[in-house]
């Protein structure tokens, strides 16, 4: 009989124990694997999925650009990389030459293969930027940021240097290339890239576009995996806006402008051309531009459109549309006698004088124009009530925004007839006690160079979206007054320009002819008195087949004072670069002038 001893020392015995230990590890593990490989597996893989999936990434639209009427760019989104190292890849990095043969290892190799695409930061030597940059790369943890700011170009070039752990951080940057050049019209981008003032506000829905995704797969050191997941939703760009203005003559206007308010210390000037049969703004300038690629570093007034924004009382330009409005009404013919005293009392005894001393006369409604006689406009206007003056006024737009495609565009202040006072009824007549805008006074002039039909003035010409052209809806034209009155006022203006005593001489031009009115209002100084004044001339040229409009405003100065004096030059000074420059041919016939005087007083 064997004892238990025998029975466990007994080798085939221990052996099935072995065995039978062994069997049943091998039936635990294989039951895990079944287990983690066919039950859990997918789940596990999910989940390891998820720890290197990101989570899904923006990838900002291009902001559309915007482009002058002849495809000059005047502002546009750049593309910029922050390219940084993942210390912990460096080491792996080993260079070879041509043959294969490793002629350098890790971070220093790689100094100086990112020198040979970014060189060296001014006044280092490249000797010394190596060093500098093989230390700030060694390391095995942590990030490096070798270069801000570069071009996709040079990104590129760095890409293509086989380093491992380098990457780049996508942003991008607003840049307007002509610098001031209508920077108060463009505006600029706020620090989230969003319009915050000039056309860049206005059109932001437009020039913004739609942000795209990304979900990508890392690895632990956030790189990208190449074979791994990548589910990319593609950023639509901005519409690319083309405008109707022509950046050669902006700089132009701009620039004169400049120099007329520091010749005569004046608060700002303006200046406005439009293309008579279109509407077309070619030039919207304003002094004291601001730069946009600067927006924090001038003054606010800088990004303030007084053009558009801005108003002022029109003074004798608005005699214009006085007269015009007795042309219509069939109180006035263009030789009709008007008595013009340098007084005048008014049968409410107000007393108005003409701007210089002179004997009791007799003018032609040309004469009162071409002299800019306030009494003879007022003996003009005294033979239509208020409310048919009013009539005219909103007519042909005085009181209303034009829908110029710009923010905050000013209405003006037109009162109605009911509210103006005893000497406000008279001033009207003059272009005194109310309000415009110098685009909504130049739109004045535009519709009587456009035989009397009103065509709204427009910014822009089209816009191009995703690779569709479109043209903003016009409002249609819209006949206001006669083609033939309208001709007549032309004919009158011409005597403003060229006439011995013609206020406006100074905007003659040698090679074409010019019509146009000068205005000198009297406006309210800070200390509540009436002794500033805004000056301004508005034309039309050639005035026998009108192409141009241009409408200036010199509001303030604290010398020369008369629209004739300031303002006119101006208009000469524009009018002679855009004519020729946009190839207008010069004038070949003679003026054909009124009669201006009936009797002189003499």
């Amino acid at each position: 009989m064997s004892s238990p001893m025998t029975a466990v020392g007994d080798p085939a015995k221990r052996q099935k124990w072995i065995m039978a230990i062994v069997l049943v590890l091998v039936i635990v593990f294989a039951a895990r694997l079944v287990y983690v490989q066919a039950i859990a597996g997918p789940a596990l893989a999910q989940e390891g999925r998820n720890l290197r999936v990101s989570r899904p990434e923006p990838i900002p639209a291009a902001r559309g650009q915007i482009l002058d009427a002849n495809g000059v760019v005047l502002a546009t989104t750049v593309e910029t990389f922050d390219i940084r190292a993942d210390l912990s890849q460096l080491p792996d990095y080993v260079l070879t030459d041509d043959e294969g043969e490793t002629i350098g290892r890790g971070a220093l190799a790689a100094a100086d293969q990112l020198i040979s695409v970014l060189g060296s930061p001014a006044g280092v030597e490249d000797a010394a930027y190596r060093a500098e940059l093989g230390a700030d790369l060694v390391g095995t943890n942590g990030w490096y940021l070798i270069a801000a700011g570069v071009t996709r170009e040079l990104w590129d070039q760095v890409r293509e240097l086989g380093i491992p752990g380098l990457y780049a951080e996508h942003s991008q940057r607003r840049e307007y290339p002509n610098q001031t050049v209508a920077g108060s019209m463009l505006g600029f981008v706020d620090g989230s890239g969003e319009g915050a003032a000039g056309l860049e506000y206005r059109l932001q829905s437009e020039l913004s576009g739609t942000d795209g995704s990304q979900v990508l797969e890392r690895g632990v050191g956030g790189q990208t995996i190449p074979t791994g997941i990548q589910e990319v939703t593609p950023a639509v760009p901005g519409c690319d806006v083309t405008l109707t203005i022509d950046s050669d003559l902006q700089w132009h206007s701009q620039q004169v402008l400049d120099e007329t308010v520091e010749t005569y210390g004046a608060e700002w000037g303006a200046a406005v051309v439009i293309e008579a049969d279109t509407g077309r703004v070619l030039a919207l300038a304003d002094s004291g531009s601001g730069n946009p690629n600067k927006p924090g570093k001038g003054p606010d007034s800088a990004w303030r459109l007084n053009s558009v924004q801005g108003f002022y009382d029109p003074g004798s330009t608005g005699k214009v549309l006085t007269v015009l409005s007795a042309l219509e009404e069939g109180e006035v013919e263009p030789e009709t006698a008007i008595n013009d005293p340098y007084q005048l009392t008014t049968p409410n005894g107000q007393t108005f004088t003409d701007h210089s001393p002179h004997p009791d006369q007799v003018l032609t409604v040309a004469g009162v124009l071409a002299q800019s006689a306030n009494t003879g406009t007022i003996n003009i206007g005294s033979r239509m009530s208020d409310e048919t003056r009013y009539e005219y006024m909103r007519l042909m737009g005085w009181g209303e925004p034009t829908g110029i495609e710009l923010p905050n565009e000013t209405a003006g202040l037109v009162p109605e007839p009911d509210t103006w006072d005893g000497r406000q009824r008279y001033t009207t007549m003059f272009g005194q006690g109310l309000n415009v805008s110098l685009l909504q006074n130049t739109g004045v002039f535009a519709t009587v160079a456009n035989d009397g039909v009103a065509i709204a003035p427009r910014l822009i010409d089209s816009m191009n979206c995703d690779g569709r052209t479109t043209v903003p809806e016009r409002p249609d034209p819209v006949r206001v007054v006669s083609a033939e009155h309208s001709r007549e006022m032309i004919r009158m203006l011409e005597s403003v320009v060229n006439a011995d005593h013609g206020t406006g001489k100074r905007a003659g031009l040698q090679n074409y002819r010019v019509a146009g009115k000068t205005g000198t209002a009297q406006i309210r100084d800070r200390a509540g008195g009436l002794t500033d004044t805004a000056a301004s001339f508005v034309g039309i040229t050639p005035a026998e087949d009108p192409e141009l409009i241009i409408g200036v405003v010199v509001y303030r100065p604290t010398s020369g004072f008369y629209g004739g004096t300031i303002a006119a030059p101006v208009f000469h000074d524009i009018a002679n670069y855009a004519l020729p420059s946009r190839g207008i041919e010069p004038s070949t016939t003679d003026p054909k002038p009124y009669r201006l005087v009936v009797d002189d007083g003499s």
